[in-house]
């Protein structure tokens, strides 16, 4: 796994599918999702790395249910203590008492799904000692206030965080950077200098329509860095960047 420092204040988690971000305040930490089945103690390593023990970090929120993002949210849970989130419409499946429903696939996805599943780790993940429902416009305690943003599409519970005094939104799988899994290096920072990566609307969706419409709602926040779960982050012009995710060619 590597670590990628992104702002003072915010890190990066890359696994070899999807990413996880670890937000600091002060000694307090917040980690918006988990990775996939294994991902616990790896998260676990990377906190102690940065100088602070698993304790630190309060709450594990979901954006969603998916394996690659849901997976280690019951171990890190169980090593930190931490309480884990989730929209009440997919914390059913993170709490395994519902098998998630699969994602409606166009058939230019199947093969790039099939390659995905191939590359996660097989099991049952281990379910949190307990998941504390969120809703739309909430506004939890980490950030100076980040709020719960619904954004059906991806799954009917996918939510984003948008953290308005830092310009930051963790948009889960409702947009994506290309190429899926970005190229920065452990050990790399992102700069005012760099490079925006294409954004494109997220793929292996419930409903695709839906989608479209979040991403448009992402991208009337007016956010200036976009953290997604897949590829590299986009560290200025966020808005923009979503808004052209959606422009008619």
């Amino acid at each position: 796994m590597d670590v990628i420092e992104l702002l003072p204040r915010l890190h990066l988690l890359r696994f070899p599918v999807g990413q996880a971000y670890l937000w600091r305040d002060g000694e307090e930490l917040t980690l918006v999702d988990a990775g996939p089945i294994g991902s616990g103690p790896l998260i676990a390593e990377a906190v102690r790395a940065l100088g602070h023990a698993p304790e630190d970090v309060r709450r594990i929120v979901l954006t969603h249910f998916h394996e690659d993002h849901a997976g280690g949210a019951g171990e890190f849970a169980e090593l930190s203590g931490a309480q884990v989130l989730a929209h009440r419409l997919d914390a059913p499946f993170v709490r395994g008492e519902l098998p998630g429903p699969p994602p409606r696939l166009e058939e230019w996805e199947r093969p790039i799904r099939a390659e995905v599943l191939g590359r996660l780790p097989k099991g049952t993940p281990l379910p949190p000692p307990s998941v504390l429902d969120v809703t739309d416009g909430e506004v939890l305690d980490f950030g100076g206030g980040a709020r719960v943003v619904h954004v059906p599409g991806h799954t009917d519970g996918s939510i984003a965080l948008f953290l308005p005094a830092e310009g930051v939104l963790f948009t889960g799988d409702t947009a994506a950077s290309l190429p899926p899994e970005g190229v920065l290096s452990a050990g790399g920072t992102v700069t005012a200098d760099s490079v925006n990566p294409p954004v494109v609307p997220g793929v292996f969706n419930l409903d695709g329509s839906r989608l479209l419409d979040s991403v448009r709602h992402l991208a009337e926040l007016g956010a200036e860095v976009a953290c997604f779960g897949h590829g590299d982050p986009v560290p200025r012009g966020a808005a923009a960047a979503l808004r052209g995710a959606t422009a008619a060619p």
